[in-house]
């Protein structure tokens, strides 16, 4: 077989860069510039080796590494090609992931996302006044060394008697763990809880990275379709027949995510004997609770007496800032322990700082008098939603106004691509979340919108636009 390609490779032994790499990078270079094309033979380890006069072993070198990185490839008995599909580097990876991403940040001047609050009304200059009060005092060198796995002591009692006066529940400081978020929280319960082989029943449609967690840890997932009053019993109930290793079931009984429905207090009385007839765990997520409008927040499952086997989880990332990642985990002092040993393996201790200065603004009233405040905005921004929703859409969609939470779900009344719908949304600069993201097997039915984040200005627009497609 003619091999044309007349090698121009200059080495430079003095180099502190290897000869066989040089070899390498010369090759990709010629690859890069054209020289070298796909399919293209190169010449054999021996004759390159005495064009270039080194060693063969040095040749074969080069060539292992260019081979294993994808530039090349081998055919036997007939010697070594250009590769027909090339890699990519580093930095041209680099590259179209920064043109993909300006290209979305100019395409989406408006998002809907999935219900998160506005980061604008974060307290931000009570939080910044707080570090520096804990810096300012005495024994500030104390709070820089390593604490507990489980959280700031002071802080986790403030956590215990917020959940026991606000949320009716019964605990003490040992039966929480302290984490970065609620995803962490979600991981440890499920590192804790489950093995290969395990099951775990969840809400369709659900939360996918609490899904995620689960099988991280081994779980097997086994849907629940979600009802006007919440999780469908009866699938729950065949499921526990049929599968003798149910480990737990992870729900969001006070907004459901993301239909935002309420488990009702005969499904939560149920769910409960349930439990503790097959001692499967409810892994509560409570990730909206302090955001509701009506008379007062349904309690959490984990409140009632009644509930042996429960994992409850909270956030006050929202409270303060989304990017100001604190979550925590409640259950009983026995799994505790089980998710202090698993938090040490991923991360020493928390944000003791970010604890101690947040810990401040709850002694200080900053956090009650911010979510008085936000609550309020809040709900007149819900209410102005609705009236978009009648006034846009009333002819074609079906919602419920929810009592809590940052987000609408709502379901058009004629059958329709609801993906098409958001990629089309997404071509005029709106963002709606991918219904993919809520399903177990197919797209949801519906949409997500959270209003919190935007101005009436902006919801006008996007439900305007919205309105086009159904």
């Amino acid at each position: 077989m003619l091999r044309p390609w007349q090698l121009e490779i200059q080495l430079d032994k003095k180099s502190n860069t290897a000869l066989y790499l040089q070899i390498a990078d010369a090759i990709i270079n010629a690859i890069k510039s054209g020289t070298l094309t796909s399919g293209n033979a190169l010449p054999g380890s021996r004759q390159l080796a005495g064009l270039l006069h080194v060693n063969r072993n040095t040749v074969i070198e080069a060539l292992d590494v260019l081979i294993a990185e994808g530039w090349l490839i081998t055919i036997d008995r007939k010697g070594t090609f250009v590769a027909d599909v090339l890699p990519e580097t580093a930095a041209e990876k680099k590259q179209k992931q920064e043109i993909n991403t300006k290209q979305e940040e100019i395409r989406s001047h408006l998002v809907f996302d999935d219900g998160l609050p506005d980061s604008r009304l974060a307290p931000m200059t009570d939080l910044a006044r707080a570090y520096r009060e804990i810096f300012n005092r005495k024994s500030r060198w104390q709070i820089m060394g390593y604490s507990n796995e489980f959280g700031n002591t002071e802080f986790r009692k403030a956590i215990a008697q917020m959940l026991n006066f606000k949320r009716g529940m019964n605990i003490s400081p040992d039966q929480i763990c302290i984490t970065r978020g609620s995803q962490m929280a979600m991981y440890l319960a499920a590192h804790s809880l489950f093995s290969k082989g395990d099951y775990v029943m969840l809400e369709n449609p659900g939360y996918k990275p609490a899904w995620k967690a689960f099988e991280s840890a081994g779980a097997t997932l086994l849907p629940v379709n979600i009802s006007s009053d919440g999780l469908k019993l009866d699938e729950v109930e065949a499921y526990l027949k049929k599968h003798k290793t149910i480990k737990a079931i992870y729900v969001t009984p006070h907004h459901q995510f993301p239909t935002t429905v309420t488990m009702s207090l005969k499904k939560r009385l149920k769910l409960i004997e349930l439990s503790n007839q097959y001692g499967f765990t409810i892994i509560e997520d409570d990730y909206d609770h302090e955001f509701h409008f009506g008379q007062r927040p349904i309690l959490p499952i984990s409140s009632y007496e009644s509930a042996q086997n429960f994992i409850y989880i909270g956030s006050l990332s929202k409270i303060v800032a989304p990017a100001l990642r604190i979550g925590y985990l409640v259950s009983t002092a026995e799994n505790i322990e089980k998710v202090g040993e698993h938090r040490k393996i991923i991360d020493v201790q928390g944000d003791n700082i970010m604890e101690e200065a947040v810990l401040h603004l709850i002694n200080e009233g900053i956090i009650k008098r911010h979510l008085k405040k936000t609550n309020l905005i809040y709900k007149a921004k819900r209410d102005y939603f609705e009236s978009l929703c009648n006034q846009y859409l009333k002819d074609k969609i079906t919602f419920a106004k929810p009592e809590g939470g940052l987000a609408f779900w709502i379901v058009p009344k004629s059958e329709i691509d609801i993906a098409f719908v958001c990629q089309q949304l997404l071509g005029k600069g709106i963002k709606i979340m991918n219904p993919e993201n809520f399903s177990f097997t197919n797209s949801a039915s519906g949409f997500r919108l959270g209003y919190a984040s935007l101005t009436e200005q902006q919801m006008e627009e996007g439900i305007i636009a919205l309105s086009e497609y159904l």
